[in-house]
């Protein structure tokens, strides 16, 4: 994980993707153009509270989020998705 110095606005969160499988259970090679887009990820950058939303989530947590959330960002050549907190569906 790249030690990141910028700062994100209240209620958002920077996550890192895990990777895509490259390989299915029984061992078939999945090419990358049928290869989904991964919905889990690790938050690398929290933003403050907002007014009247508490900030629930911390660096380090793994969560899932729905299959169009958040903007792509290339930060120093690692893919990072800004979203809002409330785009988390669920926190592992």
């Amino acid at each position: 994980m790249a030690d990141l110095k910028g700062k994100i606005l209240a209620g958002k969160i920077l996550v890192q993707p895990q990777e895509a499988e490259e390989k299915t259970v029984s061992g078939i090679i999945i090419p990358d153009s049928a290869k989904e887009k991964p919905q889990v990820g690790t938050i690398v950058l929290v933003g403050a509270d907002k007014k009247d939303e508490p900030m629930e989530l911390k660096v380090g947590d793994i969560v899932f989020y729905g299959k169009y959330s958040g903007t792509e960002l290339n930060i120093d050549g690692v893919d990072y998705l800004l979203m809002s907190q409330s785009d988390v569906l669920y926190i592992n």
